[in-house]
């Protein structure tokens, strides 16, 4: 069994993880954590072929054996914190739902505790939640109840280590209401704390999601939870990120309390707009809005306006073009009638807080009319104006709006002047950010103006003004704009500053590299004092610093400091002041200084070499000083020129400054530009959209109207091919009934007897009864034709049809025509007439059918003469 062992042992690790034997899978775990723990950093070999197959860590959390099974875990913990990025990413997938459903719910504390251990440290390593979220929220559809409270713990855990800013918050809330209608007891339980733990983090904006899917009495007992929680302190991240890790390790000692407290400055608390989903506003606002806000009558009006508003205050409104609804509103603020300006008033506070960010491209048009209706002096108009103004601040900024403030500063009707002042005071206590220095000094010198105003709530509002602005930026930034002040309103203002409640602080910057610069200077400053008189002065005298020079300062020495600064400041070296450098490197290998070199003047005309080689040197700042200043006196302390020198980066300081101002002021101006130029690209955008809207819909009415004209010449085809064949139809039945009326007309006893032969001179007694029949309808239908009776074209097809098919018969046709038609129509009759008689024949038949032609004229006479009467 030993041998076994050791055998196993020798086993790759991959292969030991994945034996057969629990207790092999055990050790081999055991091993490779340990494995894990000795690696110097993650590119390690030892990891490669955990990361290549990413189903042994899924074979670890679902081992059947659970030693087996907590081991794995442990290893799979040691992989991830040692492991980094990569371990994490390509694991993931293949861990997390089977730790939902196999490592939560584990009978043993110790499994279940290094299940939540990975699911921490994937969200530590990988700075992220989203996917790991998405997967523990699956085992929330679990059927076994212990899976689903297990996730509900697990969850409960990782916001109380990460918090809402880094696991979001939406998809956790939005599952309550599911889990709170489980079947178990102890899911509802779990979910409950849940519930207390994001109430800790979100505190009444978690409502927004899921408070109303819940019953009263879940309701209820809720708020009996939360009532505990309330009192607590705003909760802290528990456990940081390997980000935040490495960050804090990178910090310096110093900078821990200041980034500790511009961290607690910048978090804010998480707010229902944070959570709540967008709502499209515009789809709806009522249809006839434009309509009745165009109404002479102001009740219709403010029910316009009423039902804008109910739609609009909401938590979050979806961004759209508000443009034309805008432009109503700030009309509405010139209205007569106070109730439909409160209600606009309303409006724009609602749209305003909905949109937030959204609604800065609307404040330019809203924010002047608003200001200037602060002249209505009931207080309800006037609340309700201050309100809509606060949420235009709030979606915009104090640099947007500070403009129409100070322009309204100087309005005529103290009315406006005081509300304004009221509405730039809470921007001024809201803002996060300092005002610049450009934007300090307009408020300072329109605040300063308003002090010696005939108002006494004007000149209380600009002394609040001078005192919030004082809170904000400190007293030494605001000591040049009360210069001048008496001191009654100096304490006026400092009482104001001392009681303004304020969430922005001016931090400057501090110019510190000329005071770091110093004192290394005075430690080499004895060394260098004592080593002046010596050969190896040239040498160091680049270093020689001003604070040693500057502690006796003769009257004789400061022509030369002003010619020393002067130098500094040109860049270029005079040349009175290469002399007292020349004449100290003659002086330095002699035994002692001339009398002649007191003044820098006379030592020019020394002819030494050594004249040519310092002047670039001196002529490039600090170095050039402290040369001429021994050559006056050696003995005593040389002096320096230090207030000359401050003087002077005082004005190069104050340059600067003035390039920076001027840089700033274009700054400003640029960017008011830019918001004007964005401004009307957006209406500009608006009037394209419209106008392609506009082209869009005449195409479409000029292909409807296309469709219509090519089915309008359709039927007119239609139309006419058909009169076409009435036409000839009529021709037709006019054909038919010249035949038949000239069929119908009564035969003389000779042509009866000539109709019943045959050619042959045989009687025709076997056909006359249908000779007689068919003449005597003829006869009818030309009767009925000639009174015109006929009603319609279709009861005169109908007629004609059966009055052809009578006629094209052919063996009524020729009983209809007998021995009456014309040898010429080559009619059976005619023809064998014709052919069988020769010439007596035709000679018969003309003067047959000419008598027949008179005869039938005199029926046609005597028919109209009695046709009436029938």
């Amino acid at each position: 069994m030993a041998d076994q062992e050791e055998d196993f042992s020798l086993l790759p690790l991959s292969d030991r993880v994945t034996h057969k034997n629990w207790k092999v899978r055990k050790e081999g775990w055991e091993d490779t954590a340990k494995a894990f723990a000795a690696t110097p950093d993650e590119s390690d070999p030892v990891f490669k072929p955990f990361v290549l197959d990413s189903g042994l860590w899924k074979a670890a959390v679902t081992d059947s054996n659970v030693a087996a099974q907590q081991e794995g875990l442990n290893a799979l913990c040691a992989f991830l914190k040692y492991g980094g990025t990569q371990a994490c990413t390509r694991s993931r997938p293949m861990t997390v739902t089977p730790i939902v459903e196999k490592g939560l719910p584990s009978a043993k504390a110790a499994a279940k505790q290094s299940a939540l251990e990975a699911l921490l440290l994937y969200i530590e390593v990988e700075g992220r939640s989203d996917a790991l979220l998405e997967s523990l929220l699956q085992g929330l559809s679990n059927k076994q109840p212990k899976v689903v409270a297990a996730t509900l713990g697990a969850l409960t855990a990782i916001y109380h280590a990460y918090g809402v800013k880094i696991v979001e918050p939406k998809p956790s809330l939005k599952a309550l209401p599911k889990v709170f209608s489980h079947a178990d007891k102890n899911v509802r339980a779990e979910a409950s704390n849940l519930a207390v733990e994001l109430y800790r983090w979100l505190r009444e904006a978690m409502k927004t999601l899921f408070w109303d899917d819940l019953k009263p009495v879940q309701q209820q007992d809720l708020e009996k939870l939360f009532e505990g929680v309330k009192s607590e302190p705003s909760p802290k991240q528990a456990r940081l990120l390997r980000s935040q890790q490495e960050a804090a390790a990178a910090a310096p000692v110093g900078g821990e309390e200041e980034a500790a407290e511009e961290e607690a400055e910048e978090e804010a608390p998480v707010e229902a707009f944070d959570l709540a989903e967008p709502v499209d506003v515009l789809k709806k606002v009522p249809a006839d809005f434009q309509e009745k806000m165009a109404s002479a009558k102001w009740k219709d009006r403010k029910e316009a306006l009423d039902a804008l508003y109910e739609v609009a205050n909401t938590e979050r409104i979806q961004d759209g073009h508000y443009d034309d609804i805008i432009q109503v509103l700030a009309k509405s603020m010139k209205d007569a009638n106070i109730a439909v300006v409160t209600t606009a008033a309303n409006c724009v506070e609602v749209l305003a807080k909905g949109l937030r960010r959204s609604f800065a491209k609307y404040r330019g048009r809203i924010m002047a009319p608003i200001l200037e209706r602060l002249k209505e002096k009931k207080q309800t108009v006037a609340d309700a104006l201050g309100q809509a103004l606060d949420a235009v601040f709030a979606s915009t900024g104090l640099s947007e709006c500070l403009e129409d403030i100070l322009e309204f500063l100087k309005h005529k009707n103290p009315q406006v002047k005081a509300e304004t002042l009221k509405f730039l005071i809470r921007c001024l206590k809201t803002t996060r950010e300092a005002p610049s220095k450009p934007e300090t000094k307009s408020i300072a010198e329109a605040a300063t103006k308003l002090l010696t105003d005939s108002n006494e709530a004007t000149r209380a509002g600009g002394a609040e003004v001078l005192g919030t602005l004082m809170k904000i930026m400190g007293e030494r930034a605001m000591g040049p704009y009360l210069e001048g002040l008496d001191d009654i309103r100096k304490t006026k203002i400092k009482e104001n500053c001392d009681a303004a409640q304020v969430k922005a602080k001016d931090k400057p910057k501090p110019v510190a590299p000329p005071p770091k610069a110093a004192p290394p200077a005075q430690k080499r400053a004895p060394t260098t004092k004592k080593v002046a008189p010596g050969l190896k002065a040239p040498v160091k005298r680049a270093s020689t610093p001003q604070s040693e020079k500057s502690a006796v300062v003769s009257p004789q020495s400061k022509p030369a400091a002003n010619k020393a600064v002067a130098s500094k400041l040109g860049g270029l070296p005079k040349p009175g002041l290469t002399a007292p450098s020349a004449g100290l490197k003659k002086k330095i290998p002699g035994a002692g200084p001339p009398p002649s070199l007191a003044s820098p003047r006379r030592n020019i005309t020394s002819p030494s070499p050594l004249d040519e080689a310092p002047p670039p040197k001196l002529g490039r700042g600090l170095a050039g000083r402290p040369l001429g200043k021994p050559a006056a006196a050696p003995e005593p302390a040389v002096p320096s020129a230090p207030a000359g020198m401050t003087a002077a980066e005082r004005e190069e300081l104050e340059s600067l400054r003035a390039d920076r101002d001027r840089l700033h002021r274009l700054n400003e101006e640029l960017r008011s530009e830019k918001a004007k130029l964005t401004s009307q690209i957006h209406e500009l955008q608006n009037q394209n959209a419209q106008l392609i809207e506009d082209h869009t819909r005449d195409v479409l009415s000029i292909k409807a109207k296309e469709t219509q004209l090519v089915r309008a010449r359709s039927d007119a085809e239609a139309a006419e091919s058909m009169v076409q064949r009435q036409g000839r139809e009529m021709e037709r039945l006019k054909r038919e009934l010249s035949r038949n009326v000239r069929e119908a007309s009564p035969l003389t006893q000779e042509d009866q007897i000539y109709q019943d032969r045959n050619p042959n001179g045989v009687p025709h007694h076997s056909g006359m009864e249908r000779h007689d029949s068919a003449r005597s309808e003829s006869r009818e239908v030309g009767y009925q034709r000639a009174r015109g009776y006929m009603g319609s074209p279709s009861e005169e097809k109908e007629n004609g049809s059966l009055e052809v098919g009578a006629g094209k018969n052919p063996g009524v046709g020729r009983q209809l025509s007998g021995d009456t038609l014309a040898p010429g129509r080559g009619d059976d009759a005619g023809g064998a007439a014709g052919g069988g008689q020769g010439v007596d024949s035709y000679k018969r038949a003309a003067e047959v059918t000419s008598q027949l032609k008179a005869r039938i004229e005199q029926m046609k006479a005597k028919q109209g003469l009695t046709r009436p009467g029938r």
